[in-house]
């Protein structure tokens, strides 16, 4: 199968946000995606977007990233997620998506690309060492959700002044 890698446009969403469902419902988590078309409409500040895209499938995979700052490093790409349709896996789509991730990390000058795998996810794994990435089990991940941010004692937060 033939495809191209592209930058995503917003009437991709749709389709990103198909394979976001389908990436969680892999992970076992099938009911924790909360993100719209609408959400991502207005957020699209907020990350960028490669698709992989065959003229007769449609889009098939996506890497969904954004910019971050690392205090050690400095300018870095976050990857959040590199999806690739379940029957198109094998093809080769993923490395594509990910040469193209770098090729950005390089135009950008960034000093870092850093993403999560799950440690249970032996064939992502396998192919993020294929790429040379280093995986380190040392960092434990830190999250509030939606709701632990809402419930996050106020009191306790100290107002500064803006500068």
């Amino acid at each position: 199968m033939k495809f191209t890698i592209r930058r995503a446009a917003e009437e991709d969403f749709p389709a990103i946000l198909a394979l976001i469902k389908e990436l969680a419902g892999y992970e076992r988590s099938p009911d924790a995606v909360t993100n719209t078309v609408e959400q991502m409409r207005g957020e699209k500040d907020h990350f960028r977007c490669f698709v992989a895209e065959s003229a007769e499938q449609g889009i098939v995979g996506m890497a969904l990233y954004f910019f971050a700052y690392f205090t050690w490093v400095g300018k870095s790409i976050y990857l959040e997620d590199i999806i690739v349709s379940r029957q198109y896996r094998g093809l080769k789509i993923g490395s594509a998506l990910m040469n193209r991730v770098m090729q950005e990390a390089k135009y950008e000058n960034c000093k870092r690309v850093r993403w999560q795998v799950l440690d249970w996810n032996e064939t992502a794994i396998s192919f993020y060492r294929k790429c040379g990435a280093e995986i380190n089990g040392d960092w434990l991940n830190c999250t509030f959700d939606e709701a632990g941010i809402a419930a996050y004692p106020d009191a306790e937060l100290r107002q500064t002044p803006a500068n």
